[in-house]
């Protein structure tokens, strides 16, 4: 197959790769049928190797299609997700395709389990956040035959089509904002980063902006689990027990940045003087806050919005099969934690 060409793997491919019969591969598949353990193993690695994935629908529907979107992302208590779906929505809403929503828990096995139950009813396209995927998923979602649109995230190389923002990028811009601002003595709030691949991005762009300004992190804290609110406050009432002498905090997020500047409102902190702060996402639920924190709109709905665009217009007879690469800008709030100059 050429690199554009969408063709579903079929079980003569799988025949063909292991050298079995068709009709013993969907014995082997279907888990039915005397199939000696060697074959029967043979035929599985194969498929594995392959991406292939059984077409449930295949008796049931003459196009092998239904039109739903799978769209899988890592959290539905992030608050991010939401106003993707929201964008993926509006998006497909006059289509006649429907969005199924598939969860990961920020889990690279999951992520595999999850696309293999979702591709084997033959979506029209797949929505999948990040660029990072275990050898088992890129294999089925290159062998798919279908669009499959990457999201949030640009730093890496797509299976497909990919829409998002550069997050060392982000992190390379508050960096510098930070620095203009005049402040010296940086910590950095965040959570553990081998699942995130989004944040700790941000953080390596943040920190060699930093380097390049000839400024290293003073101290920083990391997390997992629990509210964040509630660790937003810890952690900074931790770290400015053991730096005192910090006169910013970035967070890899709004919502733990936000409980960083309740605590620091109680403590009658002097904000943006004596301390400054800034988080990411751009959270519209933090507009309430007594201080409007600084912070960096990461295009949620747009992601989902054009992310969905590509895969409506690639299902039609008319659509463009070559891979789309969308880059969208994200900008700074100052609000009122960091200074302007």
């Amino acid at each position: 197959m050429t690199s554009h060409e969408k063709r579903p793997l079929t079980l003569r491919d799988v025949s063909e790769a292991s050298g079995v019969s068709e009709m013993t591969v969907s014995r082997v598949l279907r888990n039915r049928g005397d199939v000696s353990d060697a074959t029967r193993e043979k035929v599985l690695s194969t498929a594995k190797a392959l991406g292939y994935v059984p077409n449930k629908i295949a008796g049931a529907l003459a196009s092998s299609r239904v039109n739903l979107v799978a769209v899988i992302i890592p959290s539905l208590s992030n608050l991010v997700f939401p106003e993707v779906m929201t964008g993926i929505n509006a998006a497909l809403d006059d289509t006649g395709l429907q969005p199924v929503v598939g969860v990961t828990g920020y889990s690279s096995e999951k992520e595999a389990k999850v696309l293999y139950e979702m591709l084997s009813w033959r979506p029209s396209g797949v929505i999948i956040a990040g660029l990072e995927h275990s050898d088992a998923s890129r294999a089925m979602l290159r062998a798919s035959g279908i669009p499959v649109v990457e999201i949030m995230d640009v730093d890496g190389t797509p299976i497909d089509s990919v829409v998002g923002i550069s997050h060392r990028r982000a992190g390379e811009q508050m960096a510098r904002a930070i620095l203009r601002a005049g402040y010296e003595r940086i910590g950095f709030l965040g959570t553990k980063m081998p699942r995130d691949h989004r944040a700790r991005k941000r953080f390596e762009g943040f920190t060699e902006a930093l380097a390049k300004g000839g400024v290293e992190i003073a101290d920083q804290e990391f997390y997992e689990g629990g509210s964040a609110l509630v660790k937003g406050r810890e952690m900074t009432q931790t770290i400015l027990a053991r730096d005192p002498e910090l006169d910013f905090i970035y967070y890899s997020n709004d919502m733990i940045g936000a409980g960083g500047l309740l605590w620091l409102l109680e403590q009658k902190a002097s904000i943006p003087d004596e301390i400054g702060l800034a988080g990411f996402n751009g959270l519209n639920l933090l507009k309430g806050l007594p201080r409007e924190l600084a912070t960096m709109d990461a295009c949620r709905h747009e992601i989902g919005h054009r992310a969905a665009e590509i895969i409506a217009a690639r299902i039609t007879d008319a659509g463009d099969p070559s891979p789309v690469r969308v880059a969208l800008e994200p900008t700074i709030s100052y609000g009122d934690t960091l200074r302007r100059r």
